[in-house]
């Protein structure tokens, strides 16, 4: 039986996944479970129990493969559990649960601006804010000793017991952090939620050893230490910074999912008048590293514009998946003058008010995969040009794998060098970097060669398209 090993705890807003690693970093056992939303008090909620008992049952089956030294919490940014007297007192509220505008406007009215927190004003319950707001409203009046611990912090505190928060949570689109000052938002405090804000703590910090509980329900050692834990878009950046062609330079990191979100690390601080340059209107924003600093980063909703124009399961992308075939359908379809004109997801992403649409739209399910990677390497490459990406691009996450993508992104971006690295690793990988951070990357980068046919008339007539269509 390995020793030493840690587990990571992925909870991502489309599948949770648990992760084995041994001390050298290698992948012992891997579980996934699709997430499921249940019916919260008056709201959409988030399933806590079922995640609960899933993950008690996969660490029981991981305690018989390793000795298990630390658990490491990761979770997608918009949520957070209320607790109190030792147990959860209202579940995280599902970020796409949307509210009333009578419930909306009142809050935007009380936000800090965006050039203090980086926080653009977020359709649904996309700012973490605005669902406090409504949980405050739904739940309270609130006991003396309720705590609101983000998402990561919640399962911290459920293996733990101890309470923390930690600053890649609570600086993602939260409204609840001055990135630039390092403290609390002024709705936060005024609002009195900061103070019930767990102990922030840092990242990588060691909590506790696992409650008696947990050490019985799973049979995991006594000692086995939980980490605080961190968003997981942040992880995805740890991961690209232990890759030597990435480290110190300015790259930007696109981590792919449900999301695209693109965090530039520029290898320095950036001056604030810098931050203070980014389009609030076209979703871009300022998230928080595991360090405290500010991170410029765009995004928009890439998996779930997938699912809505080519029909794929995000989760099994690859399947019967041939990129050679696919690529070498796209010249006739450019002849063609196909297009996916944004967006399919509204309200978010660099085109917000526009509506999703086909131009020339094709019958045939491989022509629709092709030119869905023609139209997200498209969205990718405006979301980077409003952050200023420079020199060098790491695609990670599932769309990594999508070759039509990242080829055709690396086309439409010539100055960049783009990389892409192991889809399935990466948020794990800088998980443990936290407790390693001499960790040798699971693999080496991969250069990605762009397309033998030039993709600038093609981009620049879908830019007209839009322009138009916004018009």
């Amino acid at each position: 039986m390995a020793a030493d090993c840690t587990v990571v705890l992925d909870i991502g807003k489309t599948n949770a996944k648990l992760t084995l690693w041994d001390r050298r970093g290698q992948s012992l056992a891997r579980r996934t479970r699709p997430n499921e939303i249940v019916q919260g008090p008056g709201y959409r909620a988030l399933d806590v129990a079922g995640l609960d008992d899933w993950i008690a049952a996969t660490l029981r089956e991981f305690a018989s493969l390793g000795q298990i030294a630390a658990i490491i919490p990761v979770a997608h940014g918009a949520a957070a559990a209320l607790i109190s007297d030792g147990a959860l007192f209202a579940p995280p509220m599902d970020y796409e649960d949307t509210p009333e505008e009578a419930e909306r406007e009142p809050y935007r009215r009380s936000r800090d601006p965006f050039v203090a927190t980086g926080s653009p004003f977020l359709p649904q319950g996309l700012n973490l804010g605005l669902q406090i707001h409504r949980l405050e409203g739904l739940t309270g009046p609130w006991p003396d000793n309720l705590r609101i611990l983000p998402w990561p912090q919640y399962w911290a505190w459920r293996l733990s017991g101890v309470a923390a928060s930690e600053v890649s949570s609570l600086g993602c689109h939260s409204d609840l952090w001055r990135p630039f000052e390092g403290r609390p938002s002024a709705l936060a405090e005024a609002r009195g939620w900061a103070a019930r804000l767990g102990d922030l703590r840092h990242a990588g910090e060691r909590l506790g050893p696992i409650t008696p509980e947990w050490a019985a329900r799973t049979g995991l050692p006594r000692d086995c230490a939980v980490i605080c834990g961190l968003h997981d878009s942040n992880a995805a950046l740890l991961a690209a910074r232990g890759h030597a062609e990435i480290a110190a330079h300015d790259a930007t990191i696109l981590s792919t999912g449900t999301w695209f979100v693109a965090l530039r690390s520029p290898g320095q601080a950036l001056p604030r008048a810098t931050c203070e340059g980014l389009d609030e209107a076209r979703d871009c924003l300022v998230n928080v590293d595991v360090e405290g600093r500010p991170v410029l980063s765009a995004r928009f909703m890439g998996g779930r514009e997938a699912e809505a124009i080519a029909g794929l399961d995000i989760f099994g992308l690859t399947k019967d998946y041939d990129p050679d075939a696919l690529i070498a359908r796209l010249p006739a379809l450019i002849a063609r003058d196909i297009f996916v004109l944004p967006s399919f997801a509204p309200g978010v992403g660099p085109f917000p008010a526009h509506r999703g649409r086909w131009r020339n739209e094709p019958a045939d399910a491989s022509d629709k995969r092709a030119v869905l990677g023609l139209y997200l390497a498209l969205v990718a490459d405006e979301a980077l040009d409003l952050i200023g990406s420079r020199e060098r691009l790491l695609v990670e996450g599932r769309f990594a794998e999508a070759e039509v993508f990242v080829r055709a992104l690396a086309t439409l971006r010539p100055e960049q060098q783009v990389f892409v690295s192991n889809a399935h690793d990466d948020v794990p990988y800088g998980a443990l970097r936290l407790l390693r951070p001499d960790l040798a990357p699971p693999s080496a980068l991969r250069r990605v060669a762009p397309l033998t046919l030039s993709l600038d008339d093609y981009r620049r007539r879908w830019r007209q398209d839009v322009g138009s269509a916004a018009a």
